[in-house]
């Protein structure tokens, strides 16, 4: 008889509990751990990074092309972005709640001496004009995702148009065999996973485990809890409303990638495994390869909760009391700082920063939270990337059910 292999999701598991065991036994010598154990977790970091870009670019131009169509492009763009728009605001009002209900449990903590620096202010034009390359090759290597997208939507649309009343598919065919090239890559870089999850999580719990046993501890559990509820109930009601498909069946064909998520704490390079977990839950290909690297770059819903969840706890610390209109600038600001933030590790202190300006909070208050950032960061990945999951999920269901009537 043939043996079985174990699953991927298996040995993600596996290495995720060995590396907390691992990672406890360094606390007392974490640079150990720092100096010899987390560069092998970078390199496989680095061969995702590698491989994300011209992954994102061919599969977005692939997908394009497949539907053959610019306006069903438009459609499930439009449908997109009004999904990741609404499911952000219910995450930071869910944030704003939990931290509020909470407020009184947050420890009071020393506020002065504390010093963050803050870049420069980056207008909404100086956005809007950085979504647009200026060179085919930089977005590649700054891996600047907003601009991937853009460059692949654009020649997505042209290869549509110059093929337009032809009988063949000619001009398709080597975009079909570079997207189906770099798949292949990709699953030769995801069946190093587990030793990537190891060597990621290892040298975190060694260097914060006497951290998150402090006085931070609350303000992690809250977030926590926020991150739970948000992820159960608004995504298990949206993919079985909106999705026909069983909450349970969903978050069991995605543990890979919740798992793979939570340890390396990157949408963009959850991306290869997010894509195979949807499509074996059966999201159409083309679709989930337009909406999931979209997802990596502008559907921050985890993040968006540790915004409401730290601005509350910040504001605390500084013995502030936010008033209304304060929150409800918050919900606008982090839902609007979501578009363009990058899905990489530590993104989210960039957005805290923007968010707190909006409301005059001190944003020397993110050095409170920034030697534990790492931790809120694996939580608010994962659901990031069920966001985006759901997503294709989702308008897989409602294209489907369009070409059914």
């Amino acid at each position: 008889m043939e043996k079985k292999k174990m699953a991927l999701s298996t040995k993600i598991f596996i290495a995720l509990v060995l590396g907390i065991i691992a990672g406890i036994a360094f606390m007392t010598r974490p640079e150990l751990a720092v100096t010899y154990i987390k560069p092998f977790g970078t390199i496989f970091l680095n061969l995702i990074k590698w491989i994300v870009c011209p992954l994102v670019f061919f599969s977005i131009m692939s997908g394009v092309i497949s539907m053959k169509d610019i306006k069903k492009v438009g459609s499930i763009g439009i449908k997109t972005l009004i999904y990741y728009m609404f499911t952000t605001a219910f995450a930071i009002t869910i944030g704003l709640l939990f931290a509020n209900i909470f407020k009184g449990i947050f420890p009071v903590m020393q506020t002065s001496d504390l010093t963050y620096e803050v870049g420069e202010p980056i207008s909404f034009m100086d956005t809007l004009v950085g979504i647009f390359p200026s060179n085919f090759f930089k977005p590649f290597v700054e891996a600047n995702m907003l601009q991937v997208i853009v460059a692949s939507l654009i020649i997505g649309f042209a290869l549509l148009l110059v093929n337009e009343g032809k009988e063949t598919d000619n001009d398709f065919k080597a975009i079909t065999v570079l997207n189906d090239l770099f798949l292949k890559a990709m699953e030769l870089i995801v069946h190093l996973s587990p030793i990537g999850v190891f060597c990621l999580l290892c040298p975190v719990v060694a260097e914060n485990g006497p951290s998150v046993l402090g006085s931070l501890a609350k303000v992690l559990l809250v977030a926590y809890l926020a991150y739970i509820i948000h992820a159960v109930f608004v995504y298990s009601l949206a993919v079985k409303t909106l999705g026909n498909l069983s909450p349970l069946k969903f978050f069991k064909g995605m543990l890979p990638a919740i798992l793979f998520s939570f340890s390396s704490a990157s949408s963009v390079g959850t991306l290869p495994i997010n894509q195979e977990c949807v499509e074996e839950l059966g999201a159409d290909r083309d679709i989930a390869s337009f909406i999931l690297p979209l997802g990596a770059t502008i559907n921050m819903d985890g993040t968006a909760i540790y915004q409401g969840v730290c601005s509350v706890f910040i504001a605390s610390c500084f013995g502030i009391d936010l008033t209304f209109s304060q929150m409800l600038t918050i919900v606008l600001t982090a839902t609007l700082a979501s578009i363009g933030t990058a899905g990489v590790p530590g993104a989210g202190m960039v957005m805290l920063a923007m968010v707190l300006q909006s409301v005059g909070l001190p944003v020397e208050g993110i050095a409170l939270v920034a030697g534990v950032d790492r931790i809120f960061d694996m939580g608010r990945t994962t659901v990031n990337i069920t966001g985006d999951a759901s997503c294709a999920l989702i308008v897989s269901n409602i294209e489907k059910r369009k070409m059914s009537q």
